[in-house]
């Protein structure tokens, strides 16, 4: 393992433990070098499915694709890394599971769509945004009105959504 900062070979584990619910080995790691410390994690590799674009293009599934869009979903959204890393790993797993060589990205696209419904609105209306590609505002503000019907099916009667509330003046 290369050191991020000086680029040595050279460095020792000084920390293991198990990580992401048993899926991976958390490592932190000293450079003989420079003695800087760093972590690196280890997972089990599996079988990786192309991905099926839109266009027909078939590319390999990159994680890193899928946590940059959600990251760029949540920008400056009260949402920790540890939620989208959650997030990605739920949708991993629901890869592996189909157990196909090749997936549509629209499998991936509805599944990330579904955790940012119940996550964060505002990340979802984003994230629906760039995937689904509205043509106009109509189509965008046809999805938010769907959003509104869906909280509103959901709440218990009479009881305001959190960020919805009536003014709290002093009378």
């Amino acid at each position: 393992m290369r050191c991020p900062f000086c680029h040595s070979y050279g460095n020792r584990v000084i920390d293991s433990r198990v990580a992401r619910d048993g899926a991976a080995i958390r490592r932190r790691r000293v450079c003989n070098a420079c003695e800087r410390r760093f972590t690196t994690y280890e997972r089990v590799e599996e079988f990786v499915p192309m991905i099926i674009k839109k266009d027909n293009r078939r590319e390999p599934y990159d994680r890193a694709k899928l946590v940059a869009g959600m990251r760029k979903a949540f920008e400056k959204r009260p949402v920790s890394i540890e939620t989208i890393e959650a997030i990605a790993d739920r949708i991993e797993r629901a890869l592996l599971e189909k157990g196909a060589q090749e997936v549509p990205s629209s499998f991936i696209g509805s599944a990330v769509m579904d955790a940012l419904r119940e996550i964060d609105q505002v990340a979802y209306v984003r994230f629906a945004s760039v995937y689904r590609s509205f043509k106009d505002i109509d189509e965008f503000m046809h999805e938010v009105e769907e959003l509104i019907n869906r909280r509103k099916k959901s709440e218990p009667s009479g009881e305001a959504h959190p960020g919805n509330k009536k003014s709290d003046a002093v009378h």
